[in-house]
């Protein structure tokens, strides 16, 4: 088994995962690994697998990449897997479980101290500690995303089998691929967003070059004025179907919303929680709540 023999299971808003820590580079998964542990009838469950360790002992990065991560600080890295046993570049709610695991393996600092480099495949990211903050939950993360790279608006054609409409959608590279169909902008025919049926997964046209996730949100408040504003999205990833939260797929969609509205600073509520992002042209901060709940013995 490359696995570790004691894993932890977390969830930064639902969205959850088996993660350990890797100190020394000797439990690198293989995919089947990866498959049969989050399997949710015959493995522990979860949208995907983290390894915490250092960049050099991560096989699939180039010497460059590697160099990049400590150039930029980023001594340890989030080795993150889908269910399905595929990299992914990237992943909002991954990189607070994986913080909140450093903080308790004493890698991280604690709520105000000094913020967190982490490496991941879409580079290097910043994550501050807040503590306990309400409304957002006990163990509370801002991780920094990076900017959003914004297609043009409202370009795709997204449909799903079996539900009778469609909607349109918005490009969003936010370290890894996203279509962002808001629903009331007049244009979308398909249900409502608590409605929709994402074990399905849904058809981008004309299609994309890689896979992407599909965020379907509904605009509930939207102040220009205090330039705030509250959403309700839900999420269909790839590599492992509809999941209770995504959080590059938050920063995507806050993306979409600000340059449809102009409203910079968002609430969106998720089937896991509630988060909040707040966008710039530079930089998407995500903040939400990150958990680990057990403990578990690999047999």
């Amino acid at each position: 088994m490359s696995l570790a023999q004691y894993v932890y299971k977390g969830n930064g808003t639902g969205n959850d995962f088996v993660i350990y820590l890797d100190r020394e580079g000797r439990f690198e998964p293989t995919d089947e690994e990866v498959r049969h542990v989050c399997d949710r009838h015959f493995g522990i469950g979860a949208d995907g697998l983290i390894r915490l360790t250092k960049p050099e002992y991560v096989s699939d990065l180039s010497s460059e990449q590697i160099a990049l991560c400590r150039q930029d600080g980023a001594q340890w890295f989030m080795d993150y897997r889908n269910a399905d046993g595929t990299l992914a570049e990237m992943c909002g709610n991954g990189t607070r479980v994986t913080t909140l695991l450093a903080q308790r393996a004493g890698i991280a600092e604690a709520p105000g101290g000094t913020p967190f480099r982490l490496g991941t495949r879409a580079g290097a990211k910043t994550l501050r500690s807040l503590g306990a903050l309400a409304p957002y939950g006990d163990d509370v993360f801002q991780v920094s995303l990076g900017a959003g790279r914004i297609g043009d608006l409202d370009t795709y054609r997204v449909t799903i089998d079996g539900t009778p409409g469609e909607a349109v959608g918005t490009y969003v590279d936010m370290g890894n691929p996203h279509v962002v169909s808001v629903l009331e902008d007049g244009k979308a025919t398909l249900p409502a967003v608590e409605d929709l049926n994402l074990v399905v997964k849904p058809t981008v046209t004309p299609s994309i070059k890689t896979d992407q996730n599909v965020e379907f949100v509904r605009i509930d408040a939207c102040d220009k004025a205090a330039g705030t504003g509250r959403a309700t999205m839900r999420v269909n990833e790839r590599g492992c179907g509809e999941t209770l939260s995504c959080g590059t797929g938050l920063g995507a969609t806050s993306v979409t919303l600000r340059a449809k509205t102009g409203v910079s600073h968002w609430d969106i509520s998720i089937r896991g929680g509630l988060v909040h992002v707040d966008v710039s042209d530079d930089d998407v901060l995500l903040t939400g709540a990150a958990a680990i709940v057990a403990k578990v013995e690999l047999l």
